[in-house]
């Protein structure tokens, strides 16, 4: 008798543990896809239970799919204005975090060119006729990319050679498989362990461009999911932070400090 009672005892438990674990769909923007990667792995680690999958891509895309009642329950942005409008408009299940500022910077494989030896005035010369940028119109990255090439009046001379990734990911593709000489993408990609072996980088001034300021929100639809809130509490963990920094990313509170 006492026997069975312990084996009833752990297939309730089983069974208990089961009707807790929750799925979490994240929408996260593509500078991301790295660093997303490893948190995920890092928060399984501590909920074996709950399921986890993240759809990476542009932020303004994404953002227009929630509005179309996209069925994500947490939204990462590399444009915090994102974000910040869902809330506004009720579509969010509390307020919008600020999670990292980003950084902007010309890449490109070593067989191309020596990108650590290149300025932005560089990619004006006769023998790059090929530039990668994420598109401004929906791509905070592209925006930033356009800023900085208007910042030293130099949009006008490269805009014929542009090609225009999706988002940020592909842009970076676009480099990496010679269909551009060079690219202005994300830090955090640059610093990949799959980027960082094929090419090389120079960090464009930050004063060139507005910041990057990125924000993440919990969406009205996981309103009740106990997982989404775990997730959002975890990035505020040390191991995420660490994480985050090491892939380039400035954490909000850094830039308070200074």
């Amino acid at each position: 008798m006492q026997l069975r009672q312990l084996f009833m005892g752990i297939f309730f438990f089983c069974l208990s543990t089961l009707s807790m674990a929750e799925k979490i769909n994240i929408a996260a923007a593509a500078d991301l896809k790295f660093a997303m990667d490893e948190i995920v792995t890092q928060f399984k680690k501590g909920n074996p239970a709950d399921e986890v999958e993240v759809i990476y891509g542009s932020s303004g895309k994404i953002y227009t799919q929630i509005q179309q009642a996209a069925p994500y329950d947490l939204y990462f942005s590399a444009d915090i204005s994102y974000p910040e409008k869902l809330e506004a408009a009720g579509l969010t299940a509390g307020l919008t975090k600020p999670y990292a500022f980003g950084r902007i910077v010309l890449w490109s494989p070593k067989a191309q060119l020596d990108a650590t030896k290149l300025r932005l005035e560089d990619i004006t010369r006769a023998d790059i006729s090929r530039i990668a940028i994420a598109n401004p119109k929906h791509a905070p990255y592209g925006k930033r990319a356009e800023e900085a090439l208007r910042s030293k009046n130099l949009w006008h001379q490269v805009e014929p050679k542009l090609v225009y990734g999706e988002n940020i990911a592909q842009t970076a593709q676009f480099v990496q498989t010679g269909n551009a000489q060079v690219g202005i993408i994300a830090l955090s990609l640059a610093l990949s362990d799959e980027l960082s072996k094929q090419g090389g980088y120079w960090l464009i001034p930050e004063s060139l461009h507005s910041p990057l300021k990125q924000g993440f929100v919990i969406t009205k639809r996981a309103e009740t999911n106990q997982a989404a809130k775990k997730f959002s509490d975890y990035m505020s963990s040390a191991e995420a932070r660490k994480i985050m920094v090491r892939y380039g990313f400035t954490l909000p509170d850094a830039v308070t400090a200074q």
